[in-house]
């Protein structure tokens, strides 16, 4: 059996404490090595002097793990700058907040050059390499100038934009037309692989043998939608276990019985928890009899607090919620609860299954499997209603959840009075619908059948003229 090396900005060295709260990227990765023998490449998360970089290998239970530093130059230039105040805001859809440099671009190029040469040694003839996300869009064709050859496949974690916004990124062509190196690219809906297909047909005007496979030069690249899932029934499982542990019981005895509305958000503009908080303010003025009965706990871990504008986000935050409260609150009872700390995935789990309304609300996601969590956590005789933004990936496989416009503050202030009164027949009936589709597009079928796809024979391409040395 042919190894598979996986490739990501971080890499999920495994530490054996159980701690924080893994990312989807995370969950996802680790989920498929558990079944697969293979080695997992990309950046320590360690930030060093120039003459201080280093290369760590970690081998555990059968996983080869090996990490590479960056200087403070490169991190600065690839992640905070390209990847983060670049890349970023254009694929969720926010021209505002592009900050393009040309320093940050070669940065970009460079840090996967150096990527590239670095894996270039561990690389076998029968190896097949799965890259991840938009920090790595030009791995492939910094792979192949190195003679490469390789099966090679992408997949993106966020939203791919249509050609109208994604042409607004300057040099565009250099960075994503470089995804045709790849053997095939994979995204999380078919309608983000759709907007890819778009931009190769009608901004490069590059033929085609259908509308998902393009001929790039000699080479086929084929597109693809493949949704990423949770692990469903351990989830499940988990929660049930982690309902009855004292943390989940002093939560819910701090609520003296009221029910509880959950959001789980990492803090970033596109999870949209400014306005989810001015939707539940509506909420509360929309409907007293609510008041004192219900609290709305936002659990929001901070992130890239070093690149600008994200502690302002977090300020603005603050001051909402604080308003809420002071206009709401009473001696015995705080509207919102806001945390801004990460907690484990078992603690996370029992949190969901004892909330009776999950708020998921992003303005833009590529799937979002905090939503997917929370249904798998359910308790299936009682279950709790998930509201999700119509903007969320997962919202395509999740019909039955009471999808929202985040931008409607005042609907989805509605939404949440609905899912608060809902019937316990309508919540199985859309809860049973809910995990079903989860069960069927469980996590463990994810990374096998990309694979599948990445390997399957292909047709040799009719040669085209190379516009990809770009």
């Amino acid at each position: 059996m042919a190894r598979i090396i996986v490739v990501s900005n971080r890499v999920a060295v495994p530490s054996g404490d159980g701690g924080a709260r893994a990312g989807g990227l995370e969950v996802a990765l680790r989920s498929f090595l558990k079944r697969h023998r293979g080695l997992w490449f990309g950046w320590s998360g360690r930030v060093a002097q120039k003459n201080d970089v280093k290369t760590h290998t970690v081998e555990q239970a059968g996983v080869t793990y090996v990490t590479t530093d960056l200087s403070r130059v490169d991190h600065q230039e690839y992640y905070n700058g390209f990847a983060n105040r670049m890349l970023w805001p254009i694929l969720h859809y926010r021209l505002d907040l592009m900050e393009y440099f040309s320093r940050d671009l070669n940065g970009y190029l460079r840090v996967n050059e150096q990527f590239a040469t670095q894996l270039r040694e561990l690389i076998e003839p029968d190896d097949i390499i799965w890259v991840h996300d938009y920090h790595l869009l030009p791995l492939a064709k910094a792979l192949r100038d190195r003679g490469v050859e390789n099966r090679i496949g992408f997949f993106l974690h966020i939203p791919f934009p249509p050609p109208h916004i994604l042409t607004a990124l300057p040099k565009h062509e250099r960075v994503i037309l470089s995804l045709c190196h790849y053997d095939l690219v994979g995204f999380q809906t078919d309608g983000d692989a759709d907007n890819f297909a778009r931009y190769l047909a009608d901004e490069c005007r590059m033929p085609s043998r259908d509308p998902r496979t393009f001929i790039a030069g000699k080479r086929l690249v084929r597109i693809g939608a493949f949704p990423v899932g949770v692990e469903t029934a351990e989830l499940n499982r988990l929660a049930r276990r982690t309902e009855r542990s004292a943390f989940v019981r002093e939560v819910r005895h701090s609520l003296s019985d009221r029910p509880m509305i959950i959001g789980v958000d990492r803090l970033d503009y596109s999870k949209g928890i400014g306005l989810r908080i001015q939707a539940f303010e509506r909420f509360l003025a929309d409907n007293p009899r609510w008041h004192s009965a219900v609290t709305y706990l936002q659990i929001t871990p901070r992130s890239r607090s070093e690149i600008a504008g994200y502690a302002d986000m977090e300020r603005r935050i603050r001051e909402s919620i604080g308003r809420v409260n002071g206009r709401y609150g009473e001696a015995a009872w705080t509207p919102i609860r806001y945390v801004n700390r990460p907690y484990s995935r078992s603690a996370l789990a029992g949190l969901f299954r004892s909330s009776k309304v999950g708020l998921v609300t992003p303005l833009r996601d590529g799937m979002n499997l905090v939503a997917k969590e929370y249904v798998a956590a359910q308790d299936a005789d009682d279950p709790g209603v998930l509201i999700l933004s119509r903007f969320a990936g997962a919202a395509v496989e999740c019909q039955a959840a009471l999808l929202v416009n985040p931008y409607d503050p005042e609907a989805v202030g509605s939404t949440i009075a609905q899912a608060l009164a809902m019937p316990i027949d309508e919540r199985r009936g859309r809860h049973d619908e809910l995990y079903r589709v989860l069960s069927e597009n469980d996590i463990k079928f994810w990374g096998e059948r990309f694979i599948e796809a990445l390997t399957q024979p292909a047709r040799p391409a009719v040669a085209w003229p190379d516009k990809l040395s770009a």
